[in-house]
């Protein structure tokens, strides 16, 4: 158990962080099941602005420091290969 008042106050803050962060990652799978769902149902209009929003979701989540970087780029860019190779029959 921490000992200083600082300590005390730091743990609020983590545990108010990782609710935080556990918030946003589950944000981040439900936009990419609704993608996901988009393209299997073959509405592609409707699946580029999905994906527009989830990018700049991703985009933000990184910039908070919720996913790594590289991690970041990777998703987006398997997600962007989806949409060019079609919806799948």
């Amino acid at each position: 158990m921490p000992i200083k008042r600082a300590a005390y106050k730091e743990l609020r803050k983590a545990k108010k962080r990782h609710f935080a962060n556990i918030a946003a990652r589950s944000e981040l799978k439900t936009l990419t099941k609704t993608f996901e769902s988009l393209l299997s149902n073959k509405k592609t209009d409707e699946a580029k602005k999905a994906l527009s929003e989830l990018v700049s979701k991703i985009d933000r989540a990184a910039s908070k420091g919720v996913i790594k970087k590289n991690s970041v780029s990777r998703k987006i860019s398997r997600l962007m290969k989806k949409l060019s190779s079609g919806p799948k029959t």
